[in-house]
C-alpha cells in the first residue's frame, strides 16, 4: 500500500431517511358503501449503519465521497398496506475504527470485530394510517400521522491501526528499512527525518508458515504527547499494537536516555501503553565491531534489566531472524 493511499482520518456528513406518511383512505368496494378507514402506515426511513470489514486496512474509500443519505420510507396506501422501508446505507470501515461526533469530539463507539454493525443514525418512523384512529365516536377519521423526519449529523472516522507489533523510535532510526527487510512492504526510505508520514503495514513471514503483522509508525519526537511534530496524529496507532518494538540506532549519543524519552512520551499520551510487552532492538549494528558491541551489551544489561534487548542490522541481516523469533515468542506467551 502506498503512503498516499493510507487514509486514517476523515469527516463525513450523514442523513437518515424520512418516515413515510400514513394513508388517509376509506375502503370502497362494490356492494360495500361505507367500508370504513383502511389507510396503511408509512414505512420507516433508512438507517445509517457502520459495519466492520476485516479486509479493509484504510479509510481511502471515504476520500472522495463524504456525504451519505439513506432512502425515505414509502407512504402507506389502501387496504392497510404499509409503505416500504427506506434503503439503509452501510459504511464499511476497517477494524480499529473509532467513530466520534465531530461537533463534541465525543467517542460514540469503536468497531473492533468483523461484520460488527452499529446503527449510527436511525431513520424516521413512518406515520400511522387513519385506520388506527377509528373509534366508536369517530368511525371515519380523515386524518393520519405524517412520517417523522430523518436526522443529520457529521461524524469523524479515526482509524487506529490493528497490528501485532508496532515499531517505536525517533525519526531516522531505521524503522522503514527494518519493515522492508522483514516484510514485503515497500515503505519510502530516505536519509532524512519524517520520511514516513503515515503508518505502513507489513506481514512478517515466520517459520512453519506462521505470520504476524508489523506496523511502522512515524517517528516520535520529544513533546509528541503534547502534539509537537505529528503529535497525536500517529501516537494513537500505537494503542492497538500488542507488542512494542523500540528501535534505537547504535550511533545514538545515549541509548538509555533515548529509550527513556520514548517511554515517557508514551506514558504521557496514555499510561496504559506501558503495560504492553516491550522489546528493544539496537539497529545499524553493522557499524559496530565485536569488542564495542560487547562493551555496549554490558552497559545495557545494567540499564535494561526489565526489558529484553538485542542487536540487529537491517542492511546485513544480522540478528533479524533472532528478532522474528523473539517477537513471535512475545506474541504467543
Amino acid at each position: 500500500m502506498t503512503e498516499g493511499n493510507f487514509v486514517d482520518y476523515v469527516k463525513v456528513h450523514l442523513a437518515s431517511g424520512n418516515g413515510g406518511k400514513g394513508s388517509v383512505h376509506l375502503h370502497r368496494e362494490k356492494y360495500i358503501a361505507k367500508g370504513g378507514p383502511d389507510g396503511g402506515d408509512g414505512g420507516r426511513g433508512g438507517h445509517i449503519i457502520v459495519k466492520g470489514n476485516k479486509n479493509l486496512w484504510t479509510l481511502i474509500h471515504f476520500k472522495f465521497k463524504r456525504h451519505f443519505k439513506a432512502g425515505h420510507g414509502e407512504h402507506g396506501s389502501k387496504n392497510r398496506s404499509t409503505g416500504a422501508d427506506g434503503g439503509d446505507v452501510y459504511l464499511e470501515v476497517p477494524l480499529g475504527t473509532v467513530i466520534r461526533d465531530t461537533a463534541t469530539n465525543k467517542i460514540l463507539f469503536e468497531i473492533t470485530e468483523d461484520q460488527e454493525e452499529k446503527v449510527i443514525l436511525e431513520g424516521g418512523k413512518g406515520g400511522r394510517g387513519n385506520w388506527h384512529f377509528k373509534s366508536p365516536t369517530n368511525q371515519t377519521p380523515r386524518y393520519a400521522q405524517p412520517g417523522i423526519p430523518g436526522q443529520e449529523t457529521q461524524i469523524t472516522l479515526e482509524l487506529k491501526v490493528l497490528a501485532d507489533v508496532g515499531l517505536v523510535g525517533f525519526p531516522n532510526a531505521g524503522k522503514s528499512t527494518l519493515l522492508s527487510v522483514m516484510t514485503s512492504a515497500k515503505p519510502k526510505i530516505a536519509d532524512y527525518e519524517f520520511t514516513t508520514l503515515k503508518p505502513n503495514l507489513g506481514i512478517v513471514q515466520h517459520r512453519d508458515f506462521k505470520s504476524f503483522v508489523m506496523a511502522d509508525i512515524p517517528g516520535i519526537i520529544e513533546g509528541a504527547a503534547e502534539g509537537k511534530g505529528l503529535g497525536h496524529y500517529f501516537l494513537r496507532h500505537i494503542e492497538r499494537n500488542a507488542t512494542l518494538l523500540f528501535l534505537i540506532p547504535a550511533d545514538s549519543k545515549d541509548i538509555s536516555q533515548e529509550y527513556a524519552i520514548l517511554l515517557d512520551e508514551l506514558r504521557r499520551y496514555n499510561p496504559e501503553l506501558l503495560d504492553k510487552d516491550r522489546l528493544v532492538a539496537i539497529s545499524k549494528s553493522d557499524m559496530l565491531d565485536e569488542e564495542l558491541m560487547e562493551e555496549m551489551r554490558a552497559e545495557m544489561e545494567e540499564d535494561f534489566k526489565d526489558v529484553p534487548f538485542l542487536f540487529i542490522s537491517s542492511v546485513s541481516g544480522f540478528g533479524v531472524q533472532q528478532l522474528k523469533d523473539r517477537l513471535w515468542a512475545l506474541l504467543n506467551e
